[in-house]
Order: C-alpha cells, then sequence, then structure tokens
C-alpha cells in the first residue's frame, strides 16, 4: 500500500470530533481531515476563535472539558473523537486541570456511543517526573478507563509554524547572538514534522487493527537540542548562535529567564522547559509499519515550515495568532504575540460605539492621552518614520487600505471589529485591535488590544519598555470611546430606558 492509500478493509470514519480545534494540532488537523473528505465538527471552549479560521463545511461548536454538560451536543452523532486539549496555559494544577478534563471527556464519549478516542500525547521516557510529561502520560490512562477505546500517539518536539518547543527554539535563535544555557541543550529528542504527524492522526482512525493502541511517533533522526537550534539558524539563512552550556543554570531556572526571551505564552514554555532535562526515544517500528510514508529529517521540516510561511495568505483581514501576514512576511518575527489591552462597558448600543471608533485618528485625534501619541509619533518622525503623517481619507467612513495617520487598516466588520496595522519604524510588527460584543442588556463591550511580534531582542527590548504605558492607553481609550458613544446615544435617545450616564470598567 502506499502512502496516503487506503486498503480494501479499512474505510474511512463517521463523523469525527476535533475536541481542542483552535489549538495548534486541532487547527491543521480540521483542514486536514476535510481535505480527505471527512466530516468533521469543530470544538473549542469559544466559538468566536473557530469562526475566525474560515474553515468550509466544518460543523462550529462550543465545548469545555471541566463543564460536562456542554459535552453531549459536542459527541452527539460522533464516531471518532480527537481529543486534543491540555492545561499548560493554566499554570499551575494544570496536571490536576488535565485529569479532570478526560475524565468528563470519556463519561461524555461513552454516553454518546464514540467508537474510538485519538489522543495526542507525548513522549515519556523511562524516568520521567516534569508536571508536563506526567500529565501527558496519566491523561492517557484516565481516557483509558473509560469504555471507548483509545488510541494513543505519542509525539516528540512537532516541527511546524506555531508549535510551543520549535518556537522557542526560533525565538531563542533570532532573539540571541550568544547563548548561556543550561545543559539539557545537548539533551536529545526525535523531532517529528507536522505533516508527518498529521498523516499519522488521519490514517489511524482507518486501521482497525490500530484501534487501542499505544504508539510512539518520532522523526528519523535523534538530535541534541543544540544542534537542532544551529539547523534552524541555518536554513533560516543566520549565523548559528554561541551556546555556552553552564551546569548551574537548571530548567527550573530557565523558565524564569526564558519568558523574556520568547513570546511563547510563559505557562507553556515554562511546562515544556521542565521536560526538557530527560534525553527522548521514540520506538515507532510498528507505527511505521501501520502508516507507511517519508518521515522528513529537521533540516528538512525546517525548510518546510520557512516554505510554508513564505506562501501563506498575504492578505488577512484581522489578527490570528502566527499568522505571516501579520509577521509582514518575516520568518525571523516571533510567531507568538505579546498583548496588551484594555476593555470597558457602556449602555451605549454597538452602534453607537462603533461610530465613535470608526472616527478615531487624523483630527479626531485617539481620544485618551493624545499627548503621549504626538509624542511617539515625534519620535517615529526624528527616526525617519512616518509619524507626522497626519489625516484619513474620510473623516468618519473606513474601508480596507485606508491610511490612518501612520495605521493601515487591514479589516473593518461595521459594528463588530477595526483592524488597524501599525506603520511605525519599530523592531518587529504589531496590529491594534477594537472588538465590540453586545450585551444581554442592550450594551456593549468594547476590547481593545495591541499586538507585537518581536523582531530580535530588540523587539523585547521596544515591548517591554512601552508596555507599562499601552496597559494605560488602551484601557483608557476604551472607557473613552465608551463614554463619548455613551454620551452620543443620550442625545439620541438611544440608551435603554432613557439612561444616561457611563458604564464601564478598565481592563
Amino acid at each position: 500500500m502506499m502512502p496516503g492509500e487506503q486498503s480494501d478493509t479499512d474505510a474511512l470514519p463517521g463523523l469525527c470530533l476535533v475536541f481542542g480545534a483552535s489549538g495548534y494540532i486541532g487547527s491543521h488537523l480540521v483542514p486536514r481531515l476535510l481535505d480527505e473528505g471527512i466530516s468533521v465538527r469543530a470544538s473549542s471552549r469559544t466559538r468566536a476563535s473557530l469562526e475566525a479560521r474560515g474553515w468550509q463545511g466544518a460543523e462550529l461548536v462550543q465545548a469545555d472539558a471541566l463543564d460536562p454538560a456542554s459535552l453531549d451536543a459536542a459527541l452527539a452523532g460522533v464516531h471518532t473523537a480527537y481529543y486534543l486539549v491540555h492545561s499548560m496555559a493554566a499554570g499551575k494544577d494544570f496536571g490536576r486541570i488535565d485529569l479532570q478534563a478526560a475524565a468528563n471527556f470519556a463519561a461524555a464519549a461513552e454516553r454518546a456511543g464514540v467508537q474510538c478516542i485519538v489522543y495526542l500525547g507525548g513522549l515519556v521516557p523511562d524516568d520521567a517526573d516534569s508536571e508536563h510529561i506526567v500529565s501527558r502520560r496519566d491523561t492517557g490512562k484516565v481516557l483509558r478507563q473509560g469504555a471507548v477505546p483509545v488510541t494513543e500517539l505519542r509525539a516528540g518536539i512537532i516541527v511546524g509554524p506555531g508549535s510551543a518547543a520549535f518556537e522557542v527554539m526560533r525565538d531563542l535563535v533570532y532573539h540571541l547572538p550568544i547563548m548561556v544555557t543550561p545543559r539539557w541543550v545537548r539533551a536529545k529528542s526525535p523531532p517529528i514534522a507536522l505533516d508527518n504527524l498529521l498523516m499519522y492522526l488521519v490514517r489511524l482512525p482507518q486501521i482497525e487493527a490500530a484501534r487501542g493502541g499505544i504508539y510512539d511517533a518520532g522523526g528519523p533522526e535523534t538530535l541534541t537540542y543544540q544542534a537542532m537550534m544551529r539547523i534552524l539558524a541555518e536554513a533560516g539563512g543566520r549565523r548559528p548562535p554561541v551556546i555556552v552550556p553552564v551546569p548551574v543554570l537548571t530548567p527550573e531556572l530557565s523558565a524564569y529567564w526564558l519568558r523574556f526571551i520568547t513570546s511563547v505564552p510563559t505557562n507553556i514554555a515554562r511546562a515544556l522547559i521542565g521536560g526538557l532535562k530527560h534525553d527522548f526515544s521514540a520506538n515507532d517500528a510498528e507505527l511505521r509499519r501501520l502508516v507507511p510514508q517519508h518521515l522528513l529529517g529537521f533540516r528538512e521540516a525546517v525548510e518546510a515550515v520557512f516554505a510554508a510561511e513564505r506562501a501563506s495568505e498575504p492578505v488577512i483581514a484581522r489578527w490570528i495568532e502566527g499568522a505571516f501576514a501579520v509577521r509582514q512576511q518575516r520568518i525571523d518575527y516571533a510567531y507568538y504575540a505579546k498583548r496588551a489591552g484594555g476593555d470597558a462597558e457602556t449602555k451605549a448600543p454597538p452602534e453607537a460605539v462603533w461610530d465613535v471608533v470608526a472616527a478615531i485618528g487624523g483630527d479626531q485625534g485617539y481620544y485618551y492621552l493624545n499627548q503621549v501619541w504626538q509624542l511617539r509619533e515625534l519620535f517615529d518622525w526624528l527616526a525617519g518614520g512616518p509619524g507626522r503623517q497626519h489625516g484619513r481619507r474620510h473623516p468618519t467612513q473606513l474601508r480596507v487600505g485606508d491610511r490612518i495617520d501612520s495605521w493601515k487598516v487591514l479589516g473593518v466588520e461595521p459594528g463588530r471589529r477595526l483592524s488597524l496595522a501599525f506603520g511605525m519604524k519599530a523592531p518587529g510588527a504589531g496590529m491594534l485591535e477594537f472588538d465590540l460584543k453586545p450585551l444581554d442588556t442592550g450594551g456593549t463591550r468594547l476590547s481593545v488590544t495591541a499586538y507585537w511580534h518581536p523582531a530580535g531582542v530588540w523587539g523585547l527590548l521596544y515591548w517591554y519598555a512601552f508596555e507599562p504605558m499601552h496597559k494605560v492607553i488602551f484601557s483608557g481609550t476604551a472607557r473613552e470611546i465608551c463614554r463619548r458613544a455613551e454620551r452620543r446615544a443620550d442625545t439620541a435617545g438611544a440608551l435603554p430606558g432613557g439612561d444616561s450616564g457611563a458604564d464601564t470598567g478598565g481592563g
């Protein structure tokens, strides 16, 4: 049987639930399953995160493994359920949360009559003791305590855009010319290309003989993290960093300074670092027999990542984590964004809030601490940037491509969202988004969020220098927009019950 072909005895599964579809693997697995002609139901804790993906043909549902009542509808009529969630981003006690979520899911899958659960875990060394590794292993055990057969795939480092381990290495390579690192840079692991892992995930549920098994998944070579970072730099056209391992820097100590170097969410990076003191190996002979395919070496996989990013959609209407267009088509700009923002609530309806948002900039200014905005524009102008280029095409109307001072309009959803690309000179790429959500009371919740993809150490220093002021400015901007919208609505008699006065809160 050739890679990608089905045998005569295997068949496409029925409806597949991708539980955790907004996560890294889930967001790549859903379109792959759809391309295979498989019926897909995509699930996430927030439906909006799925709608932003634009998946044609996928059913979207909102569900949370910690909310058992939400699981029955998500699993109804499902043949195969992919379980792809974890709680590393929750920080402390994520291991306990993972086990509770798995128990809830196993029970709900049994009630729904699901035929198979496919769980993506991680490779487990014999001396595993980090919470991250133990939690992934024990999650599989809890799932198997239910009546539904569980096929578990244990993968090492995944080489793909957005993979937390890969992005930590990318950030280290592009942010630090010299690294004083712990001894774990000499630990070994068999990295696997994202495409190879997706092939395993798609094919295993179609093979009856594979059901209920536990399979290691690795690439064709085992490398140290130091060797991986050297190859990553070379593939990106960079000089490999000078790496100086020292014994006193333990993985635990590394986790503290790593938050200043990488844009990968801190809790996830800390959980990953805790397991890097181990050597990992993959006993994948049986998996290779069941699903034969060409396994990409690490250099091939990295080159495939960069090629896929460069071939991605050059235009985007809103911020999506890791979107290459937002990162100005630069492989050396961090995949994960730093972010700061604020929010407020008002009795004014969304249309009144939108009128104020849509008029921002130009002669109107930015509503809050305009002097600070003007000072930043002056610095940009002195550095040769467009900071003093004030104006906009129309005082109240917006369309994609418009310039608002030094910003560029990337997306306009009247009454819902405005997405602006940062245009001043700075070491990185940024976006500013205004999100409006209607409230049951007839009012509006406004969120103002800045996203920043740093370029190297200077990009990180730039962010940390401005972060405290960002939090003040964007919280104040959200409150001031809501106040102005409320005054407009009150004047027009559009407030619920004819009430006046702001009802705001900072973020």
